[in-house]
C-alpha cells in the first residue's frame, strides 16, 4: 500500500489500565498543551523535557513499540563544553518508556565521536495535576497546592498536590545509573562522561500515588520487560483469545491489529481473576469504565473473548443505580453511562461519580447478559446478574419510557446533563429533514429495537430459570412494541424508518444509519428488510468506505463532522450483522469489505474511532477525523462483529451446539478459526468457499458440535413476529 493514513497529529501515546502517557513524538511533553502523563484522570506530569548543556537534542525517530511500552531515538545538535566543542550527530540518545503500575524510564547515552565527553544532562518535569476535563476544556485552574521534596540521599523527587481530602504524588527516583544526580534551577542534572564508544545509563523510576495508594515502577529495564508480569498478561492473553488465519493478508493484519487493540485496551477488575477484564472505550481520553461502549465491545467480543461480557456484566452490575439523582441523570436499575476519578468527580463538581446519561447501557445490558450466557453456556451468569436484570427491567418500564407510551424516550434532567443519550451523543447529531435541531423527549428508533431484543432474549432466559410467567409476559411485551413501533416509525412512502419521533410524537424523516440496528436487532418485518437494506446501499449513505452516520443529501450532511456524515465503524458492523439476520450475506460482506479496505489505508491497520465520509472514487483514501481515539475498542471490535456476520456463527452453548450460516465473500476466500469456544469446549474449524458456496471442516473438537442453521431461521426462532 503505497499511502499511510495517519490519525491525529504526531505523537507517541501508551497506556496500561488507566495509566495514559501522551508526548511528542521526540518523547517530550510541551506546555502548554493537552499531552502528559495521566493516573485515574489527572495529569501528574504536564512538561518533560530534556537537554544537553542547555541545548535541545534532534529527533531521528520515536514511537509506540507496544501498547505500554514507546522508545526514542535521538541525536545531538552542536554544543558547547569546557572541555571543547562536541560535534553534532556525534552522540546518540535513547529513552526507552515501560508503563507497568508506575513507569520505567531507561535513559542511555553512547558516545561514537572520537574524544571522551562530558556534559550535564538536564531534565526538567513540571506537574500541574490538572483534571482531564479541566485538560480538554483548556482551562488551567489550580484548586489545591503542590509541594515537591527532593532527597539527595534517596535521589528521589516527590511532587505532591492536596486539595482538602483528595491528593496525587508522583514520585520521580534514580535507579541504576552511571552519575548522581543533582537538583538544580528546577531539574534534575546528571554529569555524563562517555569515553569513545562508550555508553551511559541511567533508569528513572516515576511513582504514582492515589492518597495512600502507591503503584510502583517496574524495576526491570526496558530491554528486560519481556519477563515482566504485564508482558506475561499479554502472552496468556494472545494464547485465550479466538485466533484466525486466512490468505487474505489484508484482513489477516486487520484481526491480527484488532486484537492487539483489545489487549490495550483492558481495565483489570480487582478481586477477579487476572483474565478478566472491562474493556475502556479508547485511547487517550476515554480510558475509563463506559456503559454503552464496554457493552457493545463485549458483544462484539462475544466469539473472541467472552470474559469482557463477564467483566461488563459485574462491574456495570456494581454500579447500577439505586436510586434517583437528577445532577447525573439517575433513576433506580439504570445503567451508568461514564465513571470518572479526577478532583472534579472527586468532589461532584461534573456528574461522573458515574453519570448515567445514556438510554441505551440499560437495554443493552440485557442483550449481553443473555449473550454470554449463549456463548458460555454458565447459567450461573444469569442467577448472579438476575437481580440487575429485573432492575433494569422494570428501569425500561418506568423511566425509560417516560409517557407510558410504550416506546423509549429520553430527556436530561441535569443542569449539565448530556442533550442526547444514544451513541450518537453530539449535541447537534438528531435534526430533522431540514437541519434544525430536533428538541424535547426524543424517542430513538434504535433505542426501540433494543429495548424489543431484551424482552425477546429475557424471555428466553425466564424460560431457562423454569419462570415460564415471566417469559410469557415479556414475549407479550415485545410483540405489542413489535407491532406498535412498525406502526408509528415506517415511512411507507419513504419505504424507510423515521429516525425517531420528537417531543410532539412526529416522525423525524432525517435518513440516518440508526435504521440499519434495527435489523440487528430483529424488530423490522421481514417483508421491509430488503427496502432498508437497499436504502442504506444507496450511494447517498454508502461511502464506499462504509455507511455513513447522515445522507449526504442532507442539508446538516459534513463528512467531516462527528456524528452528521462521518463514518463509525462500530456501526457498520452492527449493521452488517442485521444485514446477516435478514439474509443479506452479499451486503453484509460488502460493508465487511468497505471497512477492512479502509483499516489497510490506516498505519498498522488499526481502526480510528471514525474517519470522515468523503466519497471513495477509486484515487483516493479514507480520510482522518481530527480527534479521533486510536486504538478505539468498538472500532477494533468491529473486525470481530463482520467476521461473525460473514460466518453466521450463532453459539448456543446451553444447547451444546455451535450453529453457522457460513457465506464467505470472493475477496476472503477462506478463514481458519482456532480455540473458538462453546462453553468450555474448544474448536478449530477452517471455512472455504467452493464456488458460489462456504465449505467448513472441523479440525479439531467433535464435528457433530457444529451444525448449520440459516441466520434467518435463527431470527425466527428467537423472535416473536
Amino acid at each position: 500500500m503505497p499511502f499511510k493514513v495517519q490519525v491525529g497529529p504526531p505523537q507517541i501515546a501508551i497506556h496500561q489500565a488507566m495509566t495514559v502517557l501522551v508526548t511528542e513524538s521526540d518523547g517530550q511533553i510541551n506546555w502548554p498543551g493537552d499531552k502528559g502523563l495521566y493516573f485515574f484522570d489527572t495529569r501528574l506530569i504536564s512538561a518533560w523535557s530534556v537537554y544537553a548543556n542547555g541545548t535541545k537534542w534532534d529527533l531521528l525517530n520515536g514511537g509506540a513499540v507496544n501498547f505500554d511500552a514507546a522508545r526514542v531515538f535521538l541525536t545531538n545538535q552542536p554544543f558547547l563544553t569546557e572541555d571543547g566543542p562536541i560535534p553534532s550527530q556525534t552522540l546518540a540518545f535513547e529513552i526507552s518508556r515501560v508503563l507497568d503500575q508506575g513507569l520505567h524510564e531507561d535513559l542511555d547515552i553512547t558516545n561514537y565521536g572520537q574524544k571522551p565527553v562530558r556534559f550535564n544532562l538536564e531534565i526538567a518535569i513540571r506537574s500541574d495535576f490538572a483534571d482531564v476535563f479541566d485538560v480538554k476544556a483548556k482551562r488551567d485552574i489550580r484548586r489545591g497546592h503542590i509541594n515537591s521534596d527532593w532527597t539527595e540521599t534517596r535521589q528521589t523527587l516527590r511532587t505532591t498536590y492536596r486539595n482538602a481530602d483528595f491528593s496525587r504524588s508522583v514520585a520521580v527516583s534514580v535507579g541504576k545509573s552511571d552519575s548522581r544526580a543533582v537538583l538544580a534551577n528546577g531539574r534534575l542534572s546528571f554529569e555524563v562522561k562517555v569515553p569513545p564508544g562508550g555508553r551511559w545509563h541511567c533508569c528513572l523510576m516515576y511513582e504514582f500515588a492515589d492518597g495512600d495508594k502507591r503503584y510502583h515502577a517496574p524495576k526491570d529495564c526496558a530491554a528486560d520487560s519481556g519477563l515482566s508480569s504485564q508482558a506475561k498478561a499479554h502472552r496468556d492473553w494472545r494464547e485465550t483469545v479466538l485466533k484466525l488465519r486466512t490468505s487474505n493478508e489484508e484482513f489477516y493484519r486487520f484481526y491480527h491489529q484488532a486484537i492487539d487493540d483489545m489487549a490495550a485496551l483492558r481495565l483489570p477488575i480487582e478481586g477477579t481473576d487476572h483474565m478478566v477484564f472491562l474493556p475502556a472505550a479508547g485511547l487517550p481520553w476515554f480510558m475509563a469504565p463506559f456503559g454503552r461502549d464496554s457493552l457493545i465491545v463485549s458483544l462484539q467480543n462475544i466469539l473472541v473473548y467472552p470474559e469482557f461480557a463477564r467483566g461488563s456484566l459485574e462491574v456495570l452490575g456494581g454500579w447500577q443505580a439505586r436510586q434517583r439523582d437528577d445532577f447525573r441523570d439517575a433513576e433506580p436499575g439504570k445503567i451508568m453511562h461514564e465513571l470518572r476519578y479526577g478532583e472534579l468527580a472527586h468532589f461532584k463538581l461534573i456528574p461522573h461519580t458515574p453519570y448515567y446519561g445514556t438510554a441505551d447501557a440499560t437495554p443493552l445490558y440485557l442483550v449481553t447478559l443473555h449473550a454470554a450466557w449463549r456463548a458460555t453456556g454458565d447459567i450461573s451468569l444469569l442467577q448472579r446478574f438476575l437481580p440487575n436484570a429485573q432492575a433494569a427491567l422494570d428501569w425500561i418500564d418506568e423511566y425509560g419510557d417516560r409517557d407510558g407510551d410504550l416506546f423509549q424516550e429520553y430527556q436530561t434532567r441535569s443542569p449539565v446533563g448530556y442533550e442526547n443519550m444514544a451513541w450518537k451523543d453530539a449535541g447537534d447529531s438528531m435534526v430533522y429533514a431540514d437541519g434544525s435541531p430536533v428538541r424535547g423527549p426524543k424517542a430513538l428508533c434504535e433505542l426501540q429495537g433494543y429495548v424489543y431484543d431484551a424482552w425477546v432474549r429475557m424471555a428466553e432466559v425466564f424460560d431457562a430459570l423454569k419462570q415460564l410467567d415471566r417469559a410469557r409476559a415479556l414475549r407479550q411485551k415485545a410483540a405489542a412494541l413489535f407491532t406498535k413501533f412498525n406502526q408509528a416509525f415506517w415511512d411507507e412512502d419513504a419505504g424507510f424508518y423515521a429516525y425517531m419521533l420528537d417531543g410532539e410524537k412526529q416522525r423525524v424523516m432525517t435518513v440516518a444509519s440508526n435504521p440499519g440496528h434495527l435489523l440487528w436487532s430483529g424488530i423490522v418485518p421481514p417483508d421491509r428488510a430488503a427496502r432498508v437494506v437497499g436504502r442504506l446501499m444507496q450511494p447517498d449513505m454508502n461511502s464506499g468506505w462504509g455507511i455513513r452516520t447522515l445522507s449526504s443529501k442532507h442539508p446538516a450532511f459534513n463528512p467531516y463532522s462527528y456524528q452528521n456524515g462521518s463514518v463509525w465503524p462500530h456501526d457498520n458492523s452492527l449493521i452488517a450483522l442485521g444485514f446477516k439476520r435478514y439474509g443479506f450475506s452479499a451486503e453484509a460482506g460488502h460493508i465487511a469489505r468497505d471497512i477492512s479496505e479502509a483499516a489497510s489505508y490506516f498505519l498498522l491497520n488499526q481502526l480510528p474511532e471514525l474517519y470522515a465520509g468523503v466519497q471513495r472514487d477509486g484515487a483516493n483514501f479514507p480520510v482522518q477525523y481530527l480527534g479521533a481515539n486510536v486504538p478505539q475498542a468498538w472500532a477494533a471490535g468491529s473486525c470481530f462483529a463482520l467476521l461473525q456476520a460473514m460466518l453466521g456463527i450463532q453459539p448456543d452453548a446451553p444447547a451444546n451446539t455451535l450453529y453457522v450460516d457460513p457465506d464467505l465473500p470472493p475477496w476472503l476466500p477462506d478463514v481458519t478459526l482456532t480455540d473458538l469456544r462453546l462453553g468450555k469446549k474448544h474448536l478449530d474449524i477452517r471455512f472455504c468457499r467452493d464456488g458460489d458456496k462456504t465449505r467448513w471442516e472441523v479440525l479439531r473438537g467433535d464435528a457433530k458440535l457444529v451444525k448449520y442453521r440459516g441466520a434467518v431461521q435463527a431470527r425466527e426462532a428467537l423472535g416473536v413476529a
